[in-house]
């Protein structure tokens, strides 16, 4: 009796083994670790747009705009994600900016901390790119650390214009990029990155309004370029951005999203793709305005409006996410 008792505990102990086994195998390692270093839309200047991205298992990473750099790097330490000090990951780990474009709640961070940074590229569009070097790095706003405009050019940056549409080889890592211009209150420009890692994708949308509102068919380019790559499970998340809520004015966007507009967009990104396609994708809400109120209400009203059933991720600062 005790040694068929024991033998049933072996074999099923085997087949408890062997579910976890089949379940590893269907479940796919991660492709990106991201690190936000700031989530919201203003106000709160230790906390704005800024993400560090690498593949997975990589210490190099490329920063998604740079509103709040060293305080999103101090909350990752707390949170164990780097070991410190905040100086070091800044010079050692990140390799590179790519900016989408130039307001100061994408680049201060960038700028603050340009004195104490090491050598690198920033990537971005070539009207980013002139306002970064011209209105900036002059010598009247900041010391100019690019390698060229009003001398001396301390040459610290090489700012590199990225060809709308093109794959880049982003320096001192193993990742890519492809851009796409964005409407961001016509006939002002922003950028959208999409990041790959072998054959993996992550897409990262700086500020955008919607087609509808910005008469412009910019992110329906975009989502016709990614439907493939949504359609294959390739794309393994979309960073985009929430501001306002939706009693927000249309005139008083100012070239943002509203729940209800995110909606229509990823609608449209669905027509393309089959609903199946979507069911599930990880989209990272970025850029909410932190007044009263609104947090809580983009975050309600996207939940409620989710019939899509896409993973909803609502990024907090300095915690690590991986795709």
């Amino acid at each position: 009796m005790e040694t068929t008792r024991l033998f049933q505990r072996c074999l099923l102990l085997l087949l408890l083994l062997m579910g976890h086994w089949v379940l590893a195998q269907r479940t796919p390692s991660p492709a990106f670790s991201v690190v936000p270093l700031g989530v919201k839309g203003g106000l709160d200047e230790g906390n704005l747009s800024a993400y560090l991205v690498a593949p997975a298992g990589s210490a190099s990473y490329v920063c998604l705009d740079a509103g709040t750099v060293y305080s999103g790097v101090e909350k990752a330490i707390a949170r164990k994600v780097f070991a410190g000090p905040a100086g070091e990951v800044i010079r050692n780990n990140i390799k590179a900016y790519l900016i989408s474009h130039a307001h100061l709640d994408h680049v201060a961070g960038l700028l603050l901390n340009a004195t104490d940074d090491s050598p690198k590229s920033i990537y971005g569009l070539s009207d980013c790119l002139k306002i970064i070097q011209n209105d900036y790095f002059n010598w009247r706003t900041w010391p100019n650390f690019g390698s060229s405009g009003t001398p001396p050019a301390l040459g610290k940056y090489q700012l590199r214009p990225l060809a709308p549409n093109q794959e880049k080889a982003l320096e001192n890592t193993a990742l890519r990029v492809q851009t796409f211009v964005l409407s961001h209150a016509k006939p002002y420009q922003s950028a959208a990155f999409l990041i790959r890692s072998q054959d993996n994708y992550l897409l990262y949308l700086g500020d955008t309004g919607a087609d509808a509102v910005e008469k412009a068919p910019q992110l329906r380019n975009l989502w016709q370029a990614i439907q493939p790559l949504v359609k294959a499970g390739q794309l393994k998340a979309i960073f985009i951005e929430t501001s306002y809520a939706n009693a927000q004015p249309p005139a008083q966007l100012f070239g943002h999203l509203t729940p209800a507009l995110l909606m229509q967009e990823m609608t449209a990104l669905s027509q393309l793709t089959g609903a199946a396609a979507v069911r599930g994708l990880p989209v990272v809400i970025t850029h909410m305005k932190p007044t009263p109120g609104n947090e809580a209400a983009i975050k309600k009203q996207l939940t409620e409006a989710n019939s899509l059933q896409l993973k909803l991720i609502f990024p907090e600062q300095g915690k690590l996410l991986q795709f």
